[in-house]
């Protein structure tokens, strides 16, 4: 599965399945190896030449915003994989692996009515990844609490003596209760070992034997069984809590991710009056070359772009610093987006 992709469109001059047909023949030539897929966005309301602009300018942090929800729970996923040993078979959108939703996209009228304003339709999108974003954080936040929870018991229970729980070392029978002794506990290192057996009788007048004891008078054994429910039933919480978790992100990635691509379709669609005029006539693919076969595809896009000031277009790294719309960074005579799924 590739994992990174261009959106791009180009001006349609005559028609849409023409220009398609001449792009298949033009990649089957000279990179073949490179996926090719059409990128159907359906006729979406235009608005104004203002709320375009607009539009436009909203879309690029919009964007970023969208995308790095989508990053962050992929990311969460993979370490909740990695710590539950669950091998994955891969993220997908109501069932649907990741890339072939990309390539293959349809645009879900129920959701985003098509007669709706684009700003609408952005600003819904935006609304509905923040309260996924803050539910992420929350859910997160308790299992992380549970995590911290267990891993101060552990360093307790297997850490040194000095800041180690002793309720499972110390027996029953050790803990010595009168009127007139008192149990305590000293800690001795190896090293000084000799030092103390040698004065520890010298301590106070009473000292009369040695002896590893409790140091609290009271139910030893009973704090014993109380802590290992305690830990057992953080365990119990961690694991319920690391499989819902699990589960709401496979959920909420396909959510995001599919919103994510809806609101790419927007973006296309805006930048392409933009950039081509009105009415709307451009082609919309999605391609994914490889970083040897880049330039090529660029090559062959620009040639079909039907551009007679392409030069004017590339990018400050072939010479001519000429920014693209809505600050993308891939500047060209075509419209282009690249969409990295990791």
């Amino acid at each position: 599965m590739a994992t990174r992709y261009w959106v791009v469109s180009l001006p349609v001059q005559n028609s849409a399945s023409t220009l398609w047909n001449k792009l298949q023949e033009q990649i089957s030539k000279h990179s073949f190896d490179t996926p090719l897929y059409r990128f159907n966005i359906p006729n979406l309301r235009v608005g104004t030449l203002d709320s375009l602009l607009s539009l436009s300018d909203d879309t690029v942090k919009s964007n970023s915003f969208v995308e790095g929800v989508s990053h962050k729970i992929r990311r969460q996923i993979e370490e909740l994989e990695r710590v539950s040993g669950v091998v994955s078979s891969g993220l997908t959108v109501d069932g649907v692996p990741v890339d072939s939703y990309l390539t293959r996209f349809v645009w879900d009228e129920a959701r985003y009515p098509t007669m709706s304003p684009l700003k609408e339709i952005i600003d819904g999108i935006h609304g509905q990844v923040a309260k996924i974003e803050d539910d992420l954080k929350v859910r997160v936040s308790e299992y992380n609490n549970i995590r911290s929870q267990l891993n101060a018991i552990n360093r307790k229970q297997t850490g040194s003596l000095a800041v180690r729980d002793l309720s499972n070392l110390v027996k029953p029978e050790d803990i010595i209760t009168s009127e007139n002794l008192t149990t305590l506990l000293a800690i001795v290192p190896k090293y000084s070992q000799k030092d103390w057996l040698s004065s520890y009788e010298t301590l106070t007048n009473y000292v009369t034997i040695l002896e590893l004891v409790h140091g609290k008078k009271g139910s030893n054994h009973e704090s014993y069984d109380s802590r290992k429910q305690e830990l057992e039933k953080l365990v119990e919480d961690q694991e319920s809590l690391r499989s819902s978790l699990l589960q709401w992100c496979y959920a909420s990635y396909g959510e995001v991710f599919s919103s994510w691509m809806h609101f790419c379709a927007v973006r296309v669609f805006t930048e392409s009056i933009l950039r081509y005029g009105l009415p709307p006539s451009f082609l919309a693919c999605v391609l994914a070359p490889s970083v040897k076969a880049e330039k090529k595809v660029r090559s062959i896009l620009e040639g079909l772009s039907g551009s007679s000031n392409s030069a004017y277009w590339k990018t400050e790294d072939e010479g001519v610093g000429m920014a693209g719309l809505a600050g993308d960074a891939d500047a060209h005579p075509y419209v282009s987006f690249t969409i990295n799924l990791v």
